[in-house]
């Protein structure tokens, strides 16, 4: 009797699991599908500009100590050796807050990460300024380069999973305009405050403005849907989130958020994800090109004002020359989002390529102070505007679930051209080789990173064939992000 029984009951629980998976399916979101279909909204336009302000103090907090240099140096007896070090170790914390800041944005989410990595280094900021000795100083930067390197690259991750395609290399140059905007304000504010205040003040002030950036992320800064849909996470914060993306927008009663263009890799980041299928050619090309761009971007960024003393110009020209390339390099940036954006990776090689012959030209031919400054601020323009580029499309190559690895990896890897650029520059200058030369020997990095990024965006351009073909599929066989259809933005639908 009992097993004559077993037999309906089994039947029946299939068909009830059977119904089940059948409701699931028809409730299932796509989150990426409504992220391509919105348009440039109040909610994109705030998250931008949070991202930007963040990343302005980031860069000013990185590099005012270039121009607190001259100041630094005689009171803490410090020779261009020792400053290389000061400039490098700073930039060896960044590649350790890359790896540490990416797993955890990877582990609880890209906006805790953010907040904690802004306020740590907001803190640590105005720490420098109460330095006593050459090794606090040391140690402080090392710390502070930690929290700054943490922060930029989930910066870049949290919006390119709220951007469109069609956006994306856009929205991550504007934010990074202000590291750069951040970088060139340093010379200005530092010959403004220092001479009244001593170089602690720009110290205090930049990380006192950058705490109460971590204050006000609290209140605005979101999430990413794609991050927590793809580990499965926070239906509830997913739903509301999407309501201020896409007002209007009818969920059903019980979704089940999905994002539909990136493969499952699972909830657990490895290093060998970094290298699977194409990734396998395009992460270690995106690295080398990352590391030659890093030092010439790091070279510019820590000694261009200490560079231009030792050329005969004074403290107050070195310092406007060095905020008017810094803002050379945002335009260089600026330039080139729109071409990445509609012809992919491969339009970045153009401004590295530019910059190579004029590098040479700059090292060897001396002509004239006027010629030197214009010559010095379209490098900044070709080399930083092509580090821009590279920004704009480190975190594009890999899923929601370890993109924040994928970008701090690529980013923490960069840092050994980063820490290399400034020190070698040192060498160089301590030696009795003039000091122009050094801008020949600088054209062997974006010569490198052509080549890389150049293979990189042959690839990119079959990647994105590809997507265009996939997303082309979907709309003939009336795939949507609902099965009913239900969850599709009435702006972009009408």
């Amino acid at each position: 009797m009992v097993n004559d029984g077993a037999a309906p009951t089994n039947k029946m629980n299939n068909t009830i699991e059977t119904g089940r998976a059948r409701v699931q399916q028809q409730q299932k979101v796509d989150v990426s599908q409504i992220i391509e279909q919105q348009k440039l909204t109040s909610f994109l336009v705030t998250l931008v500009v949070g991202s930007w302000v963040i990343t302005f103090f980031d860069g000013f907090d990185m590099n005012v100590i270039a121009f607190a240099a001259p100041y630094l140096a005689p009171q803490f007896h410090l020779d261009k050796l020792m400053m290389g070090k000061v400039f490098s170790i700073g930039l060896a914390g960044t590649m350790v807050g890359g790896f540490l800041f990416g797993y955890l944005g990877d582990k609880i989410g890209r906006r805790p990460t953010i907040i904690l990595a802004t306020a740590a280094f907001s803190i640590l900021t105005m720490a420098i300024a109460f330095a006593g000795s050459y090794e606090q100083l040391l140690a402080l930067r090392l710390l502070d380069g930690v929290a700054i390197g943490g922060m930029l690259p989930l910066s870049w991750a949290l919006n390119i999973e709220f951007a469109p395609r069609r956006y994306r290399s856009t929205i991550v140059t504007t934010v990074m305009v202000g590291y750069s905007l951040g970088t060139a304000l340093g010379g200005p504010i530092a010959i403004w405050l220092i001479p009244k205040f001593g170089w602690g003040s720009v110290f205090l002030a930049g990380g006192g403005l950058s705490l109460l950036s971590a204050i006000g992320l609290l209140f605005m800064l979101p999430e990413s849907i794609r991050f927590l849909a793809s580990k499965g996470r926070e239906p509830e914060t997913i739903a509301r989130i999407l309501q201020r993306l896409a007002p209007g927008i009818a969920l059903p009663a019980n979704p089940h958020f999905v994002v539909a263009d990136e493969e499952g890799s699972g909830k657990t980041f490895k290093v060998k994800l970094l290298f699977k299928d194409e990734l396998r050619t395009i992460t270690p090309l995106l690295w080398i090109a990352y590391i030659f761009s890093s030092m010439t971007a790091f070279f510019l960024a820590t000694w261009t004002p200490l560079v231009f003393e030792a050329l005969g110009f004074s403290r107050s020209t070195a310092a406007l020359a060095a905020t008017v390339n810094s803002a050379f390099g945002a335009i260089g940036g600026l330039t080139l989002m729109r071409f990445t954006d509609r012809f992919g990776a491969i339009a970045i090689t153009v401004m590295p390529l530019l910059a190579v012959p004029l590098l040479l030209v700059t090292g060897f031919v001396d002509f004239g102070e006027t010629g030197f400054l214009v010559a010095s601020a379209f490098i900044t323009l070709f080399l930083i505007g092509g580090h821009f580029g590279l920004h704009s499309i480190a975190g594009i190559f890999y899923p929601s679930t370890f993109r924040g690895n994928g970008a701090g990896w690529a980013t923490s890897v960069a840092k050994i051209g980063s820490i290399a650029g400034p020190y070698i520059a040192g060498l160089i200058l301590a030696t009795s080789l003039p000091v122009r030369n050094i801008f020949a020997v600088l054209a062997i990095c974006p010569a490198v990173f052509v080549v890389c990024i150049l293979i990189i965006g042959i690839m990119h351009r079959r990647i994105l064939k590809r997507e265009d073909a996939l997303a082309a599929d979907g709309i003939a066989l009336g795939s949507g992000a609902v099965a009913s259809g239900s969850a599709v933005p009435a702006a972009a639908s009408s």
